[in-house]
């Protein structure tokens, strides 16, 4: 999490709109409080010139046009020519700053919450799809930029607009400012009951545009399934219901948003009529002269928009609102997995890994059912049995993806659960079915990131997992971009891809998780070879289906429903004629 954690305030009530704006304020907007100020203060001299403009109606018409004093032409001219310029300098030094601003705030809320994402537990990944996560990211985030901007902008420039304005109307008459103002009670209760239909219809479009978020992530991440499948027309279906919900909740919220600048329009009116026909009396009798009408009339005139644009702030923020709820959300969440109190240092060397009596279940489907072995330090353990069995659980186990409910896991004698989570798992090294691999160039997909490793090395890793071989044939070299998931490599290319990045890390403990199982027999053969060279000298766990590939290991521990049932060396195992002997006469019948 960022410096700014440390700030954070406990939770604020949900709905409550103050509080979740002192919230955005401490956290995002405090940090750039001086750069704030300044464009508060421009904005202030910008609001200003609307009650100076419209103070200078009056010398205009009462001196200029009626008294016909053409002395004083030129400096209520001037007097307005310069309000006009001040107004521009300080309209485009303010907009330049809250830009500025804005981009930093939103850049820090954003950078907040994709390091808080990545923190959480793997089941709130399982039930928060990527596509409703990007939505958070981006979505909520980009409706909360632009409301304080409005928020502050209003703050800064439309409520001293309306104070020098104001203050133009009342020093003119206070009676035809009361009159102009009789709307106001009229529109306090539709406001309010506007303001929560907004809020209402604003959260449900956020909840249909995270809906479409996920659709499109799915659509465009299985598109050769849906291809193959002829699944066009049905997803087609799916997200069109979808937008056609999104449509109605977001003109919903307009039709809101919409209504409070409406409410104004009709206050405005009323109070003009009022003041026309009473102000209008006052200059008839000639107690009023027309340059205080005119005055007055451009004072109220120019508040119009002012109020216009507080009115839709009120909307707006319902909008944002909806959505900073969400973000706290997600910022309030606390992992389950965190570092222990007092925590352990991790071992040293090569070291032993032990379950003992390990249990858990996902829900009311127990997975884990008493599973005990040892993998010695420096040597091979398969993990082989159907699928279900719990394999893949134990690597989870393991690195601490999940916690158990009971037994006990070791690393070196040292229980997983009282180590830092960042020193436990920079023991490891893993290799699975399918490498991870980003829309970036080949180097920075080995490197990912780190700067300290010297060309030559980098060569030696490169020859070491075979990726060396099929270099030159990239356009670019290491400086090729290798595509969405690395779909500009072929699987066997991948895999020596995430092998190159384990050499790298040259960890204890390597992982391997199905390394080879989708690859054709050329690319295993040369894979597997890169393999067995990185496991020596490290306590290695392989899972595999394929036991031809196993054959090797120096312990092979056979699991059935989440328990230990066999374990032993490949030709001990086919001795005792059980499980595994079972699943490798199937395999060999098959093949």
């Amino acid at each position: 999490m960022s410096k700014k954690d440390k700030h954070r305030e406990p939770q604020t009530p949900k709905g409550n709109p103050r509080g979740l704006f002192l919230w955005l304020w401490w956290n995002y907007l405090w940090p750039y409080k001086g750069l704030l100020a300044l464009a508060l203060a421009f904005m202030m001299v910008e609001g200003s010139m609307f009650g100076l403009l419209s103070y200078m109606m009056k010398p205009m018409f009462d001196n200029v046009f009626v008294g016909g004093d053409a002395s004083d032409l030129w400096w209520v001219g001037l007097v307005i020519l310069g309000s006009f310029l001040l107004r521009a300098v300080a309209s485009i030094v303010q907009k330049v700053v809250m830009t500025n601003v804005s981009e930093r705030t939103v850049g820090d809320i954003r950078n907040d919450l994709v390091s808080h994402l990545m923190t959480l537990d793997g089941s709130f990944h399982q039930q928060h799809g990527p596509g409703y996560l990007m939505q958070r990211v981006e979505g909520d985030v980009g409706q909360i930029s632009k409301v304080w901007r409005i928020i502050i902008t209003g703050a800064g420039r439309d409520v001293v607009a309306l104070i020098s304005l104001f203050g133009v109307a009342l020093g003119i008459d206070w009676r035809w400012t009361l009159v102009a103002l009789v709307g106001v009670p009229l529109m306090v209760l539709p406001s309010i009951l506007v303001q929560r239909y907004v809020r209402t219809n604003a959260r449900q479009a956020r909840d249909v545009a995270a809906d479409l978020s996920t659709r499109l992530n799915e659509i465009f991440h299985g598109i050769v399934p849906v291809k193959l499948n002829r699944l066009e027309r049905y997803q087609s279906k799916r997200y069109r219901k979808l937008t056609d919900r999104r449509i109605l909740t977001e003109t919903r919220a307009s039709m809101g948003q919409a209504t409070i600048p409406g409410l104004i329009d009709i206050m405005s009116g009323i109070g003009f009529m009022g003041v026309l026909f009473y102000g209008g009396g006052e200059i008839l009798a000639g107690e009023k002269t027309v340059g205080d009408f005119m005055a007055f009339f451009t004072a109220i005139a120019l508040a119009f928009e002012p109020l216009r644009r507080l009115g839709a702030v009120s909307g707006n923020w319902q909008i944002a609102a909806a959505s900073i709820e969400r973000l706290k959300e997600l910022l309030d969440m606390v992992p389950a997995l965190r570092d222990p109190a007092s925590p352990l240092p991790r071992p040293e060397g090569v070291p032993q890994v032990r379950f003992a009596d390990v249990q858990l279940s996902y829900g009311d489907q127990p997975v884990l059912r008493g599973a005990s072995f040892v993998a010695e330090a420096g040597k091979t353990t398969a993990l082989v049995g159907a699928s279900g069995a719990g394999k893949s659980t134990v690597f989870n186990v393991l690195t601490r993806l999940v916690d158990p409910a009971s037994g006990a896991v070791e690393v070196g004698g040292v229980p997983v659960s009282s180590m830092r989570l960042q020193e436990l798992r920079e023991m490891f090294s893993v290799v699975s079915q399918d490498a991870l691999l980003f829309d970036e160039t080949l180097r920075e997909n080995i490197l990912l990131g780190r700067k300290d490793i010297p060309e030559d090395r980098l060569n030696e890793v490169l020859e070491a997992a075979h990726v060396a071989d099929f270099l030159p044939r990239l356009d670019g070299g290491l400086e090729a971009r290798v595509g969405p998931r690395g779909s500009a490599l072929s699987g066997g290319q991948r895999q020596r891809v995430a092998i190159a990045r384990a050499i790298l890390r040259d960890t204890p403990i390597l992982l391997l998780d199905e390394a080879t199982s989708a690859l054709d027999v050329r690319s295993e053969a040369v894979v597997q070879g890169a393999l067995d060279r990185l496991a020596v000298g490290r306590t290695t766990l392989v899972i595999a289906h394929r036991l031809s590939t196993v054959r090797g290991a120096d312990k092979i521990i056979v699991m059935d429903q989440g328990r230990v049932v066999e374990q032993g060396t490949h030709e001990a195992l086919l001795a005792e004629n059980g499980t595994y002997a079972r699943l490798h006469a199937l395999q060999f019948a098959e093949s």
